[in-house]
């Protein structure tokens, strides 16, 4: 049986796609019932209709407060069947009474090697202070920003004098490769936390010929398919 899933995004949506993508050639056990934009006409939306997946914009501009957002949140994710939540570059936080909804199945991505560089522009930060590694990392969601136990993550080297920009696609490529592999753990009810410590229980698929990958690190590794 697979996970229904709600996916929240706030534009272009690439790791939207990254998960259509896996879920198409049926190595990721989820449906997608639904994604929602806090923004009017962005990419994310388009790349949902071009799949037949249900979407709409609910525009946090037209609430007073982030507990009357989150509430009409909660009621369209219910309405549309979701038993869990995945943030796909959306730029908003999220309040209790959303967590409340979905407890433990709610996932983010975020572009660095957390607890570095939380918040908006982590590429920006990284090449800034000069890191010798960057990466992305895909955690649970708690009330605070980017806190969350940590699922898995990817690092790749950061160059010399490398721009954020360059940077950050690096970083994406393997985005798209850890976050499909996370929510089909989180599907697959192999993930446990123990206080912050998340443990990913054996399963049966194979791991993965990284021979497509560039120079990378990424732990847990990943499995055939992602």
């Amino acid at each position: 049986m697979t996970l229904p899933i709600g996916v929240l995004i706030s534009g272009s949506g690439s790791n939207l796609q990254a998960l259509i993508d896996r879920m198409e050639a049926g190595v990721l056990d989820v449906t997608i019932q639904t994604v929602i934009s806090n923004i009017h006409g962005v990419k994310g939306l388009e790349r949902a209709a071009k799949h037949g997946i249900f979407s709409q914009t609910l525009s946090h501009r037209d609430y007073s407060d982030r507990e009357s957002y989150d509430r009409v949140l909660v009621r369209a994710l219910r309405d549309a069947g979701v038993q869990a939540l995945v943030l796909a570059g959306f730029m908003r936080l999220v309040g209790p009474e959303l967590l409340a909804a979905f407890p433990g199945r709610v996932l983010n991505i975020h572009p660095a090697l957390l607890p570095s560089f939380p918040g908006l522009h982590a590429q920006d930060q990284a090449a800034a202070y000069g890191v010798r590694l960057a990466g992305c990392t895909v955690h649970f969601v708690d009330e605070e920003v980017d806190h969350g136990p940590i699922i898995i993550q990817a690092a790749v080297p950061a160059l010399p004098g490398e721009e954020a920009e360059a940077l950050g696609g690096r970083i994406l490529a393997l985005e798209h490769r850890i976050f499909p592999q996370a929510l089909q753990w989180l599907a697959e009810g192999r993930l446990d936390v123990q206080n912050r410590q998340v443990v990913v229980r054996p399963g049966e698929r194979p791991l993965a010929t990284r021979n497509d990958l560039p120079p990378c690190l990424v732990f847990p590794p990943l499995e055939e398919g992602f």
